[in-house]
């Protein structure tokens, strides 16, 4: 099965709408999204209505710490998050928060585990972005490949028979990756409308469970428009800053 999984789109239509083209493109099968449809971007009711047409069409969804704080504010948040996610709210309707209020914490495909942040403690929303950190989900989740989030920066670990958890380095670009059998696996997503690691570049995922690859995809997309909504709606200009710069 050839799966696309999406992390991280956080409102950002435009960035959300250029994956989605390129996952046409690629013979998917499967569609999952690592959760935080909302929050931080100017477009939280396309994106969730997007997501939910999808789930519609068989795809899964999973529950992001932004999509929970639509229903239930966070006050571990930053106040920049804080701000977005007060500015987000009231613009979705009452049937787009009972979507996300309804979203799983995590789902399974056979050998495959979704999460949208660790599989240890879920709710605690812990990043997984170095292998101490990587290890716990290992301990917990018995799927020989995680997937998750939250982090927005792309990274690979491996899990030997022993429990030793190593960091896999990604290349830059789109990048094709053997996820060999003898080792269990946890990929960390770029994000889809908000990268983190300096490439403004919308982030998404394809696994194949046939080849056990996993390829990491960069997606270009027209930042100036979502950067000019961010600013137009008085959103936090840190926000439109991490746009541009991609961290």
């Amino acid at each position: 099965m050839r799966i696309a999984i999406l992390s991280d789109i956080h409102a950002n239509r435009e960035a959300f709408a250029a994956v989605l083209k390129d996952v046409e493109q690629r013979r998917v099968e499967q569609i999952v999204m690592l959760g935080d449809i909302v929050g931080y971007g100017p477009d939280p009711e396309w994106c969730c209505e997007k997501a939910r047409a999808l789930v519609e069409a068989g795809a899964v969804a999973i529950k992001g710490n932004h999509d929970a704080a639509v229903a239930v504010p966070d006050t571990a948040m930053n106040i920049t998050a804080r701000r977005a996610m007060e500015w987000t709210r009231p613009r979705l309707s009452p049937e787009q928060q009972a979507f996300l209020s309804a979203l799983p914490m995590q789902h399974r495909i056979n050998d495959l585990h979704f999460v949208h942040a660790s599989v240890n403690d879920m709710q605690d929303w812990i990043y997984v972005s170095n292998e101490q950190r990587a290890m716990p989900s290992f301990r917990v989740s018995d799927a020989r490949v995680i997937f998750c989030g939250h982090v927005h920066v792309p990274h690979l670990f491996s899990c030997d028979m022993v429990g030793r958890v190593q960091e896999q380095r990604i290349p830059a670009g789109a990048s094709t990756l053997p996820l060999i059998r003898s080792r269990r696996w946890l990929a960390v997503l770029g994000a889809v409308g908000q990268p983190r690691d300096g490439r403004a570049l919308a982030a998404w995922c394809l696994y194949d469970s046939i080849t056990n690859e996993l390829t990491f995809h960069r997606v270009p997309y027209d930042t100036g428009a979502t950067v000019a909504k961010l600013r137009g709606h008085g959103l936090p200009e840190s926000l439109a800053m991490r746009l541009l710069m991609g961290a």
